[in-house]
């Protein structure tokens, strides 16, 4: 299992700064969320840690080495599911297993297995273009938890998605995190969202961005989007994005 780190870390695209000095640490097993303004460099930071974008000074760590690659070890789950249109749910879902030379047999059980686990048995023969945007992106989630990775990395994962199958979602991706000793880092414009899900939430400021503010949560789950404590940490984000009083 790993422990995330960003130490003094700057980007630029060619003469756009994006990150300047950013430093967070994100615990094994933790979910840690990531929320600022458009344009922060929220997602070059995961790009980062997923290994398909380098620093340019700076170290990314996880598990205390440097991250200079991509890794089974990390996964990344997009708001664009990004699955073939070509192949069914199974084979979608088996595609990374197939890659790394996973026997058949063992890749059918694997596939099984976690097409349970995230609600889509039944949908293995399935094409992308039959399912709901909740389905579908149920099986991008499907596809990099069978890989058994140590970390998951979520861009606005449910960002397309309308509300009620959002509210559904995240409950649903907490069932699998909970007990699985994997670590989280999700990236979200919405705060609602970073605050129902995650332990520790970075704060980052507009370009170029930087960590303005680490919160760790003290709410105990489930979280009660109403409660009074819920809605003083809401108004306490917004208030540093410069969002309200």
């Amino acid at each position: 299992m790993q422990t995330l780190e960003l130490q003094s870390v700057h980007k630029s695209f060619e003469t756009l700064k994006v990150l300047e000095d950013v430093n967070l640490r994100v615990k094994q097993g933790e979910f840690a969320a990531i929320v600022g303004p458009s344009g922060c460099g929220k997602s070059t930071v995961l790009r980062m840690v997923a290994g398909l974008e380098t620093a340019d000074t700076g170290k990314v760590l996880a598990g205390g080495q440097p991250i200079t690659k991509p890794s089974p070890d990390r996964m990344m789950i997009f708001q664009e599911h990004a699955l073939y249109p070509w192949s069914t749910v199974e084979e979608n879902v088996g595609f990374g297993l197939e890659l790394a030379n996973v026997p058949k047999q063992e890749r059918r059980e694997r596939v099984q297995a976690i097409l349970e686990k995230v609600g889509l048995t039944g949908f293995e023969k399935y094409y992308p273009s039959q399912l709901s945007g909740g389905m579908r992106q149920r099986v991008s989630i499907a596809r990099a938890l069978v890989m058994d990775p140590d970390v998951l990395l979520l861009d606005e994962p449910y960002g397309a998605l309308d509300a009620m199958t959002k509210l559904t979602m995240q409950n649903e991706l907490l069932n699998l995190w909970q007990g699985s000793g994997k670590t989280m880092l999700l990236i979200t414009h919405d705060i609602d969202e970073a605050l129902y899900l995650a332990d520790r939430i970075f704060v980052m400021s507009p370009r170029p961005g930087r960590v303005v503010e680490t919160m760790d949560l003290d709410l105990p789950r489930p979280r009660n989007r109403n409660g009074e404590r819920f809605i003083q940490l809401r108004q306490d984000i917004m208030r540093i994005l410069g969002l309200g009083e």
